[in-house]
């Protein structure tokens, strides 16, 4: 006889209570025993999944009013119906009781120990086990489960070809959530569409868009293309690095620009902009009638992206404004200018004066009379190097020198085993070069600049006939040049003798380990 089946004596009708005494003879006590234990416990120290749990509680009811409807159909003496009302209810009981046990492992056991599990991982082991519980029910009553898998078999392989898109999608699900590709809450940006993931369903993920708009996509589309994740906390990721454009007239330097904009920012107190790494600005490109340049910062809201820019923007143009630089526009401008020969000879004597300017300074030149000196100006190339330039090479041939204007440069000296070694540092106003133009001697240290550097040059061309008119010159010229030889005769004496120094130690260590090995001394 099958367990559970209800036995009533064909004389009397059973009482009520020893109707629930034989209902209650298999596994149902332990059941309901359990089931109300985790729906007390759930109640108390579950924070979320409330709905799920309202919802268990009303089929626990009502396999729970099925019992009972058991229980009375045994009392009027039908076994049969009696029997088939338990074994649903005992069959629907045990399958709220895996729903509880689930409940309580992955929502409140699993949390409290730290332990982070996807919600499809959830779904499928309690799949499983109602899956496991409806067998072992089939089986109590008799039924043979070897014919029932062998049909079943055939019947996924026939839903299987005929649901490709729905499995993918689910297949999809599954594995984004197990990898960890994607979570709820991450920011994530696919084609031209942007959001907040607030679910990863079987089927779909859904996206709330800054719009309010709750997107759909199916699983099946991001496994099967690509999707950018803007922000995921797990990485250590300050935020999300947007940049900010804008243009610059040709007129201001952009050190200047660049300087004053991230010194702004950086003091600045912006709602949504990162701290550390500290917003930074860039020269990008050169457009026609301005320069682009563009600031980089980290937003730590992606939800407040444009209002962030749009701060970011207004705190760049009040720093240009305070500068007094002007926004270059998107416009085309042409300029009407009559160049007649007395505009050229203006444009070209203020030059002139510049370079005299510059020339007053350097000390090679300080012998020259006043005629020379405008004769040499105008015979100046203006020559700008940006910062980490070469400006020139030790080794190198050049029958020029060069005058800085403004900036600094580095003087390298390089050993014969390819070291560099800093000399010095020479500011604005400095010449370097004279013993090429004055010798052709080869360079004898290496330049670069140190910042960025405006500076003329001045090649043999321009110089040789006012040497030529003057020979005397080249006498004040060559103590100038002897004093410049001297000092890097010095430094390769200094280098040559620490070289010595050191070969004549190595060569004392290899002596004095010789004589340890042939001793036998450790």
């Amino acid at each position: 006889m099958a367990a559970g089946q209800i036995l009533c004596p064909p004389t009397e009708f059973l009482t009520m209570i020893d109707a629930f005494g034989q209902l209650w003879r298999d596994e149902t006590p332990y059941i309901l025993g359990a089931s109300i234990v985790l729906l007390v416990a759930l109640a108390r120290l579950l924070n979320g999944g409330r709905s799920t749990l309202k919802h268990t509680l009303l089929f626990f009811a009502v396999w729970l009013a099925a019992d009972l409807i058991a229980a009375l159909f045994a009392v009027r003496g039908e076994p049969r119906l009696a029997s088939g009302f338990h074994q649903a209810a005992l069959l629907g009981l045990g399958l709220v009781l895996i729903r509880l046990a689930g409940l309580a492992l992955f929502r409140l056991l699993l949390p409290r120990l730290k332990v982070k599990t996807p919600r499809i991982l959830e779904d499928i082991v309690v799949i499983g086990a109602y899956i496991v519980w409806g067998m072992v029910r089939m089986s109590s009553l008799g039924v043979e489960l070897s014919g029932l898998v062998a049909t079943s078999a055939v019947i996924t392989a026939v839903l299987a070809f005929a649901m490709q898109d729905t499995l993918g999608n689910i297949l999809g699900g599954i594995t984004l959530q197990l990898d960890n590709s994607l979570e709820i809450g991450d920011w994530v940006k696919l084609d031209d569409l942007s959001g907040r993931v607030v679910e990863i369903q079987w089927r779909y993920t859904a996206i709330l868009t800054r719009n309010g708009e709750k997107v759909v996509v199916p699983n099946s589309l991001l496994m099967k293309g690509k999707f950018t994740v803007l922000l995921d906390g797990d990485l250590g990721v300050a935020g999300w690095r947007r940049w900010v454009w804008f243009n610059v007239d040709f007129s201001v330097a952009p050190a200047l620009v660049i300087a004053a904009v991230e010194r702004a920012l950086g003091e600045a107190e912006i709602p949504g902009v990162a701290k550390a790494p500290a917003p930074s600005c860039v020269m990008m490109d050169f457009v026609p009638g301005s320069v682009r340049y563009a600031v980089r910062y980290w937003l730590l809201d992606p939800q407040n992206d444009d209002p962030t820019d749009s701060l970011v923007r207004e705190h760049v143009l009040t720093t240009l404004q305070r500068d007094g630089w002007r926004m270059a526009l998107p416009d085309q401008v042409v300029h009407l200018v009559q160049e007649d020969e007395a505009h050229r000879d203006r444009v070209w004597q203020r030059d002139v004066q510049r370079r005299l300017q510059a020339l007053s300074s350097v000390e090679l030149f300080a012998a020259l009379s006043d005629t020379e000196r405008r004769t040499l100006a105008e015979r100046l190339v203006y020559a700008p190097f940006a910062r980490g330039g070469v400006m020139t090479r030790q080794g190198a041939v050049a029958h020029w020198l060069y005058l800085i204007t403004s900036g600094e440069a580095e003087v390298l000296w390089e050993t014969p085993n390819g070291e560099r070694r800093l000399l010095t540092t020479v500011p604005a106003g400095s010449v370097f070069g004279e013993m090429g133009l004055m010798t052709g001697a080869p360079r004898s240290t290496t330049f670069i600049a140190r910042t960025d550097v405006e500076c003329y040059r001045l090649d043999k061309s321009g110089f040789e006939d006012i040497i030529r008119a003057r020979p005397e010159l080249a006498e004040s010229m060559s103590h100038i040049l002897a004093e410049r030889v001297r000092q890097i005769d010095e430094l390769q004496t200094q280098y040559h003798r620490e070289q010595s120094e050191a070969e004549h130690a190595q060569h004392s260590a290899a002596i004095g380990q010789r004589i340890r090995d042939f001793f036998g001394l450790k």
